[in-house]
């Protein structure tokens, strides 16, 4: 009896394994569904929005300086006048209620600020980018982790399927006479080997599904395996193209070039302190004696109303000034430094990335073969053990190989498909629609 597996075969059993191992009852989901789920659930992705939240509200706090400021106070006095050419003490009790409002019409230290503020809110789009994409890139791998669990499991579990049906024919050939101890032995201590390899493979499957449960917040997740056969687009562009793209598109490098003119801004804001302030001011005031005071039988009211401008010139302020301009510019080089180091990191991340996909698809391309061959030795071998020629190890190995081969090539065709999403995220072009193409190559569930 041949143990001749096909790649559909191969992914029919992963998913009906699948099944048995996470239990019947639950829906499998595929990954754009787990992705949602880990969007509404995961902590890290939760703290980084709220953060995007605070701040935008901080930013709009440095708009504040470029608008009308008013207030309103109110008070309550009483006074006791007490004279030496006269007997009389009388107390005096006043209410006073003023309101004034200023607005700025020459501020170039708020003109900075307002501008800082609006650049503030593109650095706090830029982090919220940069946690979006790193929750798309974590769920894939939680994903594929599982896969990869029960692609091991599967390989495991056929390798020892194919162990006991040579276990038993090694003993009736014992028998019968036809075989020696030796090949019992054999085949008994690779059952022993690969029941070992069994209740490892089957506790790492568990722990990944836990990972990927914890991620999403869901208890019992079945993520769907790809569908046979399965296709792998290659690389599209050259390196240099990509490398290109990440040294402007990349968050970090526009994170790194906001903070560069922010870091300008506060320049300007640190010089402005060397120069006058111009506001327009305007106040309403009204001043009340309650009637029945010793001061005066009937109400005394006095309203006043006040309108100008208020001019201000700093003149000195212990060099403080000063040396804030030499701080400020100090931190604007260091930002031109941060922001050609966030360059040439990205560079090197995305060529690394990018070689490693095609370096990936090429070892695609060779296990593919691998197992062409791996089936053909299986085949050749266990003919030749029916007939005498080989030995019963010699079908062990080759079965062995043939699983470590499917095993490797369906790891390998993960990795690629992760591949394809870190040199997109390295690049800064990933975004949740990229996981629609590897939803689309799922088994249906």
């Amino acid at each position: 009896m041949k143990a001749h597996l096909s790649s559909t075969s191969i992914s029919g059993l992963l998913v009906s394994a699948a099944m048995m191992l996470s239990g019947s009852g639950v829906r499998a989901q595929t990954l754009m569904e787990l992705y949602e789920a880990a969007r509404d659930y995961d902590a890290a992705f939760q703290s980084a929005r709220l953060q995007y939240e605070a701040n935008l509200a901080r930013a709009e706090q440095g708009k504040a300086g470029m608008r009308t400021a008013a207030n309103l106070s109110a008070g309550l006095s009483y006074t006791d006048q007490d004279s030496n050419l006269s007997s009389l003490r009388r107390q005096i009790e006043s209410r006073t209620v003023t309101a004034s409002a200023t607005h700025p019409l020459y501020r170039p230290a708020n003109q900075a600020a307002y501008d800082q503020a609006i650049k503030q809110v593109e650095a706090a789009k830029v982090q919220l980018e940069v946690a979006e994409q790193d929750l798309v890139l974590r769920t894939s791998q939680a994903y594929f982790d599982v896969l990869g669990a029960q692609d091991n499991l599967l390989a495991v579990q056929a390798q020892r399927n194919a162990v006991t049906e040579q276990l038993a024919s090694a003993k009736r050939r014992f028998e019968v006479g036809t075989a020696t101890i030796v090949d019992t032995r054999q085949a008994q201590a690779a059952f022993d080997r690969i029941e070992a390899a069994r209740v490892q493979a089957e506790n790492d499957l568990a722990v990944k599904r836990l990972a990927l449960d914890q991620l999403v917040g869901r208890a019992g997740t079945r993520p769907l395996s790809l569908a046979a056969p399965v296709r792998l687009a290659p690389v599209q562009g050259d390196v240099n193209r990509w490398v290109e793209d990440a040294q402007t598109g990349h968050p970090n490098v526009r994170s790194a070039k906001t903070n560069l003119e922010i870091a300008e801004l506060e320049v300007t804001r640190a010089q402005a302190g060397h120069k006058p302030t111009l506001d327009a001011t305007a106040s309403q005031s009204v001043t009340q004696t309650p009637k029945g005071s010793a001061s005066s039988a009937v109400v005394n009211r006095v309203s006043s109303t006040a309108v100008g401008l208020s001019f201000n010139l700093p003149l000195f302020a212990g060099y403080a000034t000063q040396n804030r301009i030499r701080e400020t510019l100090a931190l604007s080089d260091k930002a031109k430094s941060d922001l050609e180091s966030a360059k040439r990191t990205v560079a090197q991340n995305t060529r690394s990335a990018y070689f490693n996909l095609i370096s990936g698809l090429s070892r695609v391309e060779a296990l593919q073969a691998a197992e062409t061959s791996a089936q053909s030795l299986v085949d050749s071998t266990r003919l030749g053990y029916q007939v005498g020629v080989t030995v019963n190890q010699e079908v062990l190995d080759a079965q062995s190989q043939l699983f470590n081969s499917r095993r490797d090539l369906a790891l390998a065709r993960h990795e690629v498909l992760l591949g394809g999403l870190r040199l997109k995220q390295v690049s800064g072009s990933l975004n949740p629609d990229d996981l629609k193409p590897i939803n689309q190559m799922l088994v249906k569930p």
